[in-house]
């Protein structure tokens, strides 16, 4: 019995020992002013600051997952809901976009090991990051290519949203990168999408399907 209801605890509330530090941080300065408003007597203050407190932390949750993928598997860059799965400017890509709510893990990770290539950052607006023209918010493009193949890509460019106001990227142009591996983090709700080349995958997920970083296979190469 003490088992299952220490299982039960890992399971509920294990996410808060994968709190990255910047949470930390943010979480720890709310429980301050939450502590602050309760001793002045200021209840609702206080209530509102602890509920941010538990907010920031859980965000900030970065669960631990090593999946071991496959040479022709392309993995999900990020946890969310898939968008859209279509054909954009480029005729030659196919690009996955995944709305990332605020109570979706926001870590971003490397679709295929290989290397990094070119980072483009462009400035934008801050639509909401679900709507369709979201595409021309913020953002920071990461290109990837698989083991130096040109022709194999699996780009990931993080968008920020309405909240989001804050782009994170981890790894630098030359860099080698294994799928699943941190590459980024967009600050509350974003988008993330994936360029992939058109006539060389077979993309396996579907639009509305629920995704995660590092566990979905995204697509595969043909």
């Amino acid at each position: 019995m003490l088992e299952d209801i220490k299982r039960t605890l890992l399971k509920t509330f294990g996410w808060v020992f994968t709190v990255l530090p910047i949470g930390v941080r943010f979480a720890v300065v709310a429980l301050v002013v939450a502590v602050v408003c309760l001793l002045l007597g200021w209840r609702a203050c206080g209530i509102v600051a602890l509920a941010a407190a538990s907010f920031c932390a859980y965000f900030f949750r970065d669960p631990h997952r090593e999946v071991a993928f496959a040479e022709d598997e392309i993995a999900c860059p990020a946890d969310g809901t898939v968008l859209s799965i279509q054909t954009e400017e480029d005729p030659n890509s196919v690009v996955v976009r995944i709305f990332l709510s605020i109570f979706d893990v926001h870590i971003q990770r490397a679709t295929v090991s290989g290397k990094v290539g070119d980072i483009f950052y462009h400035p934008g607006t801050f639509l909401f990051a679900n709507n369709p023209r979201a595409n021309q918010n913020e953002r920071n493009l990461i290109q990837i290519f698989q083991d130096g193949k040109n022709d194999r890509f699996a780009h990931v460019e993080q968008i920020t949203g309405a909240i989001a106001r804050r782009i994170e990227c981890w790894v630098r142009p030359g860099e080698e990168v294994k799928a699943g591996d941190h590459i980024g983090l967009v600050r509350f709700g974003s988008q993330v999408a994936v360029y992939l080349p058109k006539d060389k995958v077979r993309v396996l997920v579907r639009e509305g399907q629920k995704v995660q970083g590092g566990l979905t296979v995204l697509a595969l190469w043909k």
